[in-house]
């Protein structure tokens, strides 16, 4: 049982972890005689995993202590002095956290740096253009003149209409066909009702 006399389900629940029928999937499992706390229980079927269940906890933890705080100080109203004087006085105090965290920052950017600089060098030692010329088009002399963007779209696409034109013409034609053949089979059952 979490502390503060919520329940391990409640807590999950309120993180959004499981849902509803997941926590009573569990219970119902300790309910016919498993005897594993519900968060085994929820980690074996799959709903959760250990690092789900211990995020929650501490969470859970920490809000209850500062809750705890809360209710034991006294909130007093003081006047606050923001003179020049005062905030140059005030002392900074880093954590671990914040100092790892900056590190973690630094690092970062260090290896950034690196990483442009290798790629900057690589860049440089790239062939030059007219070697990359023979390289990609080795088939094609030097002097050969590439058709225009138009020439190229003319030559892929201008027929492109036509024979979308003929397609459409052509299903036009098939759905008359049908129509005739519909009508045709209309006839045919009447007449085939007639004679009976």
């Amino acid at each position: 049982m979490a502390k503060n006399g919520q329940r391990l389900g409640d807590l999950l629940l309120e993180a959004d972890v499981i849902t509803k029928r997941q926590l009573a999937k569990a219970i119902q499992k300790q309910l016919k005689g498993d005897t594993r706390q519900l968060g085994q229980i929820l980690i074996e079927l799959g709903y959760i995993s250990v690092e789900d269940l211990t995020d929650v906890m501490l969470e859970s933890h920490a809000e209850e202590e500062v809750k705890g705080k809360v209710i034991k100080e006294k909130v007093v109203a003081h006047p606050i002095d923001i003179s020049e004087d005062a905030v140059m006085k005030t002392k900074f105090a880093l954590d671990v956290k914040t100092i790892i965290a900056a590190a973690t920052g630094i690092a970062s950017l260090v290896g950034m740096w690196y990483m442009l600089q290798a790629d900057i060098q690589e860049a440089k030692e790239l062939p030059k253009i007219g070697n990359i010329y023979n390289q990609e088009y080795p088939s094609k002399p030097e002097g050969y003149n590439w058709p225009r963007s138009y020439e190229q779209y003319k030559e892929n696409v201008e027929d492109l209409q036509e024979t979308v034109d003929e397609v459409l013409d052509l299903l036009d034609e098939y759905e008359e066909v049908i129509k005739e053949l519909r009508d045709d089979i209309k006839s045919l059952e009447r007449r085939k009702k007639d004679k009976k």
